[in-house]
């Protein structure tokens, strides 16, 4: 299988993983955005899933690029916004 090294496939692939965590996951981000400890209630899952999207993309494009944390930003913390939380 060839690796991942365009921007519209890279994104996808990272929406994709980050979409499966918060889908697998929907009562620890609901704690984790109310507690404000998101990140360390899924360190698990986030290092497994940036795991796999560096297995799936080339390395220098990876290097390169932030699609994975943009997508942690856009699919997990701003579909979050209707958590109560402090932090919003």
């Amino acid at each position: 299988m060839a690796l991942i090294n365009t921007p519209d496939a890279a994104a996808r692939l990272a929406r994709t993983i980050i979409s499966d965590i918060v889908l697998y996951n929907k009562e620890k981000v609901k704690e984790g955005i109310k507690n404000d400890n998101i990140f360390e209630l899924l360190a698990k899952e986030l290092k497994e899933g940036l795991d796999l999207y560096a297995s799936r993309v080339e390395p220098d494009f990876a290097k390169k690029t932030n699609y994975y944390n943009k997508a942690v930003v856009d699919i997990l913390i701003k579909r979050s916004g209707n958590i109560e939380s402090d932090i919003w």
